[in-house]
């Protein structure tokens, strides 16, 4: 297997530039942890084998207050654990839409299915391959809870793949934060009035989080409220909290933010 070649040095010290004028000193010892092992959790079902995934993905997807018998949306599940920790929750009841775009994803989401789930807690998912951005045009106040975990810049990855470092740009985030937008738009037009969405990402950019959620009060006023979150090595921003590594013992980047439909 080839080597993998470091990224130019223009490249590291531009994306070390940007996230410094939003991190200040900070930027530093939390670049370096996210070097680090993952604080990891094991999502267990008898006789099948466990699933490993952040803690902090853990502790988001709980917020949700899913019950037996409720309908449940996944908009962008791959690879599928907060899709396990909704499906754990159903036991097997009401119903779960895991969707994913991308055909590679959702093969391997059907895998982790396969492997992790058992069959009752299977028969009520069905795993689709719709465009999150969209769903809002063909389907409305359907769920009573949708969980839009967006495509995002994902630094930590970013930072230990040479390639992907070498190819960022500032142009990413903010592209990436229209389709965040446009998908949590349809979300808010997916889910029942009363019912809840959790938006998620595991950037650390303010534009892919809390301004994304900004901008959602700016063009939907009045159809929605943010709710009240209590986790454990949350930091507050000025919508929703994240979870960050450096100073929650390797656990995340995840941020998260919980909105009740209202009209």
């Amino acid at each position: 297997m080839a080597k993998r070649q470091p990224p130019p040095a223009d490249a590291a010290a531009r994306f070390d530039a940007y996230y410094e004028e939003i991190f200040g000193e900070r930027w530093k010892p939390l670049r370096q942890s996210m070097f680090e092992e993952h604080r990891q959790v094991a999502l267990e079902f008898p006789s099948l084998r466990p699933y490993f995934l952040d803690e902090a993905s853990k502790l988001a997807a709980d917020i949700l207050p899913v019950r037996e018998g409720d309908s449940i949306l996944d908009m962008c599940a791959a690879p599928g654990g907060k899709t396990l920790v909704l499906a754990a929750k159903l036991a097997g009841t009401g119903s779960l839409v895991s969707n994913d775009r991308s055909a590679t994803r959702r093969a391997r989401l059907r895998t982790v299915l396969e492997e992790h789930l058992p069959q009752d807690f299977r028969r009520n998912i069905i795993v689709t391959g719709h465009d999150a951005s969209r769903w809002g045009l063909h389907e409305r106040e359907a769920y009573d809870h949708v969980l839009l975990d967006a495509p995002c810049s994902s630094e930590r990855h970013v930072l230990n793949d040479p390639q992907a470092l070498s190819e960022w740009s500032a142009s990413r985030p903010k592209r990436l934060a229209v389709q965040q937008f446009a998908m949590l738009a349809a979300a808010l037009e997916a889910v029942k009035i009363g019912g809840t969405i959790l938006y998620s990402t595991c950037a650390i950019a303010p534009i892919e989080d809390e301004q994304v959620i900004a901008r959602l009060f700016d063009k939907r006023k009045g159809r929605f409220e943010l709710l009240e979150m209590d986790v454990p090595f949350a930091e507050k921003r000025a919508y929703g909290s994240i979870i960050l590594p450096d100073t929650a013992e390797g656990r995340g980047p995840l941020y998260f933010c919980h909105l009740r439909r209202l009209a």
